[in-house]
């Protein structure tokens, strides 16, 4: 084993960057943003003028630059790769890929093209998101998503649209997975061909497993994607000897 650090960092070992928006909502844990979500380090920043409203509502409408500026600062800091804490910013990703150093995965909805190709003929990917009149074609191209997706929303429910994009400092949890059980199901029974979904919103993942078990159908999220994000930006080491130079 070589004796020879290299540095080059302020951090290590967090490969992943989050992009914050500015919120005061519950972060549960499960949440992207809740950093007992992952069982491995993570770094966060958030982006300064990024709310929810203008985010979701008004299409991130001159926030690239303060999200770029804050990915080129947690990249100086170490982190390896970014993502952000709204499916919504599905429609920079182009963008943020072209003007940071490192990999980007700005959105769950990135998922639903390879869940597609997972599914037998005749099954697609179906999406929940956390306001569909406000997740445009836009949004879809952007990422590759085909535009006859079927997608459901929330916003019918009581409770986590209204906390999540009402940005309240209460939330029911119960009541939260109610409403995306109930989507999960709408969903379900409306688009028989759906065979998996994706969860768009960051803030659905601790819903998932409900949803799972409501719909008997496979849940794919921010979190199951971002697991995947940071297996290739850090992978996990085996067999020393397989890559060691000293053992040939």
């Amino acid at each position: 084993m070589s004796n020879i650090a290299l540095g080059g960092k302020n951090f290590y070992g967090a490969a992943v960057g989050i992009l914050m928006l500015e919120t005061k909502f519950p972060r549960v844990h499960g949440d992207i943003g809740n950093a007992m979500t992952w069982n491995f380090p993570v770094m966060m920043k958030c982006v300064k003028g990024a709310s929810l409203d203008l985010v979701v509502n008004k299409r991130a409408d001159g926030l690239l630059d303060s999200f770029v500026e804050a990915g080129l600062d947690l990249v100086a800091q170490g982190a390896d790769g970014i993502t952000t804490s709204c499916g919504f910013m599905s429609l920079y990703q182009q963008e943020l890929a072209d003007q940071l150093p490192v990999p980007v995965a700005s959105s769950s909805l990135l998922q639903v093209c390879l869940v597609n190709r997972l599914l037998g003929q005749g099954k697609r990917a179906g999406v929940i998101t956390v306001k569909k009149a406000s997740l445009s074609n836009d949004h879809l191209q952007a990422v590759g998503v085909p535009l006859d997706t079927p997608i459901m929303g929330v916003e019918n429910g009581v409770e986590f649209t209204r906390a999540v994009l009402g940005d309240e400092e209460r939330l029911e949890t119960h009541l939260s997975t109610q409403d995306l059980i109930q989507a999960g199901l709408e969903l379900k029974k409306n688009h028989p061909d759906v065979g998996a979904i994706v969860l768009e919103c960051t803030n659905m993942a601790p819903y998932a497993a409900a949803v799972r078990q409501a719909t008997n159908l496979p849940v794919y999220t921010i979190y199951s994607f971002i697991q995947w994000f940071q297996a290739g930006l850090l992978p996990r080491p085996f067999d020393r000897q397989l890559w060691d130079p000293r053992a040939v």
